[in-house]
């Protein structure tokens, strides 16, 4: 059977996809641009029509790799374990995220996976120009399959995380749930690089070379890229992880607003989650839901910067809370006792437990390369006292055994349901549900 979405025809009838939640608008949203009806065709596998509802996850890590600027390169079982489940000082382990976010924004050869940006008070980085003066180019089909197969690896990136997760199901027993993967989105870009107008640079479909100046055509970037993902899942069949959904890249609208939609509806269909994490003040953040996506986490972009005052954490807490966001946790190799930034990681703990986030609120975790690593196998005593602190302060949330079951987004998107969850859900306690 298949199935057939078109974002122009779900989103024009007044804006009733089940993810938006919104009443019509006398308007229609930006995203509404011209779609042929055969666009948005999907075949969707046994285990994305045996779903109840688009997966959900509690806390989600982001894992940064693909680009050859990372050191270490790849992600093997032993760094992806300990993230997969936390010992704390009494010896005693549980499980700690349970969702993985596998992304990356550029493939340190000259290739971008996003639009380049300007240095802000954020976790962004400055990577317009190589240092010779020769742009970054925007990435082509062949880079976004490179980025595919590394998450693919045997050994590494997704194959890893299901060896570490088995390896940890084997003393403690299966989580309630999988653990979730979810890959992001390159960006299709529309021009190949900044100083030029090229759009027709980044390969073929079925035998059509695509131009970038066409929506549609980069939207066909975007289904491709799906696609190809979940036929590698289909293809592995992992016993312990599953693919929970698709991140959009890009971190504000101005420049793909006009196809998010038709990502979004086209996910929808598949069972599979949407999510974007924004930066703060970003462009749509507050919109997210009328560009589809099931989750949106804003980034408080605090840690970063002692410009930033920590009233900011208070009010990223508070337009979250307006927008029906989440929030995104962030620290990074400063957080360590020797360069002065542990505070501003203690900063977000306790504002997020004062404004209800810690108890109520799904969380994304930005930790640098592997920054929660770095504070683990620290040689000072403050440091390893942090990371407990941290990791306690993950594992000990509310949220993660007063969900609803492991599939609750759609309907009430951005927000966990108030529901009690599940009985085969309660066991020991919190480590054990999770």
């Amino acid at each position: 059977m298949r199935f057939l979405f078109s974002a122009m025809l779900l989103c024009t009838l007044s804006l009733q996809c089940t993810f938006c939640g919104e009443e019509t608008s006398a308007s229609p949203p930006p995203y509404l641009k011209p779609v042929p009806p055969d666009a948005l065709m999907a075949e969707p596998y046994d285990w994305e029509l045996s779903r109840r509802a688009v997966p959900s996850v509690t806390d989600l890590v982001l894992i940064y790799g693909g680009g050859h600027h990372r050191t270490p390169y790849e992600w093997d079982r032993e760094r992806l374990s300990d993230y997969v489940t936390y010992t704390d000082p009494d010896g005693r382990t549980q499980w700690l995220f349970d969702g993985f976010l596998f992304l990356e924004f550029k493939d340190g050869s000259g290739r971008n996976y996003t639009v380049g940006y300007e240095k802000l008070n954020a976790r962004r980085t400055e990577w317009e120009w190589l240092g010779d003066g020769r742009p970054l180019r925007s990435a082509d089909r062949a880079a976004w399959q490179r980025l595919i197969d590394y998450c693919f690896g045997d050994d590494t990136g997704i194959g890893a995380l299901e060896d570490a997760v088995a390896e940890a199901a084997a003393h403690l027993g299966a989580p309630a749930v999988k653990r979730r993967v979810v890959v992001a989105i390159p960006e299709p870009i529309r021009y190949r690089d900044v100083d030029s107008k090229v759009t027709r640079y980044w390969g073929s479909v079925d035998g059509e070379a695509l131009d970038f100046s066409d929506a549609n055509d980069r939207l066909k970037a975007c289904k491709w890229f799906i696609d190809t993902v979940r036929a590698e899942f289909d293809r592995r069949k992992y016993a312990h992880v599953e693919l929970g959904g698709f991140y959009w890249l890009a971190e504000k609208d101005s420049d793909t607003s006009g196809i998010l939609g038709a990502i979004a509806c086209y996910l929808d269909g598949l069972n599979e989650s949407f999510n974007w994490i924004p930066y703060f003040g970003a462009s749509g953040a507050r919109q997210w839901k009328s560009y589809g996506f099931h989750c949106a986490y804003l980034q408080p972009n605090y840690f970063f910067s002692e410009s930033v005052s920590e009233s900011r954490l208070d009010e990223a807490c508070r337009m979250a809370e307006e927008a029906d966001m989440h929030l995104e946790l962030e620290f990074d190799d400063n957080a360590l006792e020797s360069r002065g930034k542990a505070g501003r990681l203690r900063d977000y703990m306790s504002a997020f437990r004062r404004n209800g986030v810690w108890s109520d609120k799904r969380l994304a975790y930005y930790q640098g390369g592997q920054s929660l690593r770095t504070l683990k196998y620290s040689a000072a005593a403050a440091d390893r006292e942090l990371y407990h602190a941290f990791c306690s302060f993950v594992v000990s949330r509310p949220i993660r055994t007063s969900r609803c079951g492991p599939d609750d987004m759609r309907g009430d998107p951005g927000r966990v349901r108030d529901v009690a969850p599940a009985v085969d859900l309660h066991r020991k306690g919190p480590e054990d549900v999770f």
